[in-house]
């Protein structure tokens, strides 16, 4: 560690004590964390701070920083600026210590086809130094969590996409870790082994009490699973809170028109409308923000009546976590570019 990187590090350490807050009261604590691929910022001063036991939603685009900010938190990248605590210890001057407490399941599983799935669990549970007896104990009761059944002791090539995902889950279960990151887990999954692997993060977390830091783009997941959600945009934490919380703080409800065509006038029209707060446009449909939704419905109604369009349906939701993401970042979670 060089002069100035002593520095920096022990300026960020005195922030953490400024706080009052002990990195060994959270399982995950992050101050200032940066990661630069030359010009390309992928990790912008991020800040975190998450309980024990709380399964933390992490959202953005592909290349938002996600998977960055989880191979820093995994010690597999080191950070260029900043410091972080997993369980307690630095993943910059520890990591043997976090990886000793950590379970990863990440994008791409990496597993020995050749072996079948209880091999696979054995050298696993053998890597982390456990005798015989033990390994055999942990693979039954991480059986028990991750449904795989008979096919335990078939050689993984056989193996679906969702089994091969519940398998690396295993994996990352067998030596009981404090802190479980899954980053992506039901990507190309059939919805059938995407509801199985959102079952098995539950019972993980309600069972074990195990912390669970979910990286995902599927804002239904994030929604469905998460106590708190982070959302990352360009590198940058932009917003932070409940699912909940961060759908109220939209605080508008939408009026939902399909119609056959976009005019500009017809948007203009509608934004003069008494309680309509704004009025936006894509893929063939008028969204109208208002702070009553079933009081503004007629209005809009009556206005696209006289009008030139066809109106396929006309519906009132309340804001999604996608609504959320649009009104922080002006564009949609399926969109994004760098790392």
């Amino acid at each position: 560690m060089s002069m100035y990187d002593a520095f920096k590090y022990f300026t960020k350490m005195a922030e953490l004590v400024a706080d009052d807050v002990a990195p060994s009261e959270t399982a995950v604590m992050a101050r200032g964390l940066g990661r630069y691929y030359g010009a390309v910022t992928a990790l912008d001063g991020i800040d975190l701070s998450i309980r024990r036991g709380e399964v933390y939603g992490f959202l953005g685009p592909n290349g938002a920083g996600k998977s960055t900010l989880v191979r820093v938190l995994c010690t597999l990248l080191r950070a260029d600026e900043g410091v972080a605590y997993v369980a307690g210890h630095d993943v910059a001057l520890e990591p043997q210590a976090v990886r000793r407490r950590i379970g990863v399941a990440l994008q791409e599983a990496a597993l020995d086809e050749s072996q079948s799935g209880r091999e696979l669990l054995a050298l696993q549970g053998r890597l982390y130094g456990m005798d015989r007896s033990r390994i055999r104990r942990r693979i039954a009761e991480v059986l028990e969590l991750v449904d795989i059944g008979d096919a335990i002791d078939r050689r993984i090539a056989t193996y679906s996409g969702g089994m091969k995902r519940r398998l690396d889950l295993a994996a990352a279960l067998i030596h009981n870790p404090e802190v479980l990151f899954l980053d992506e887990p039901t990507t190309g999954l059939d919805p059938l082994s995407r509801s199985a692997v959102w079952n098995e993060i539950r019972r993980l977390n309600s069972e074990l009490g195990m912390t669970i830091f979910l990286t995902t783009q599927y804002l239904d997941e994030a929604d469905a699973l998460a106590d708190r959600v982070g959302i990352i945009d360009g590198g940058r934490l932009v917003a932070e809170g409940t699912p909940a919380a961060l759908k109220r703080s939209i605080g508008k409800d939408l009026i939902v028109a399909d119609v056959d065509r976009l005019e500009p006038a017809v948007v203009r029209t509608l934004e003069k409308l008494p309680g309509v707060d704004g009025v936006t446009t894509e893929h063939g449909r008028i969204i109208v923000s208002t702070s009553d939704g079933p009081a503004g419905l007629s209005p809009v109604a009556i206005a696209l009546d006289k009008t030139a369009l066809k109106v396929k349906t006309l519906t009132v939701r309340t804001p999604t976590l996608d609504d959320v993401f649009l009104e922080l970042t002006g564009s949609h979670i399926g969109v994004g570019a760098g790392r």
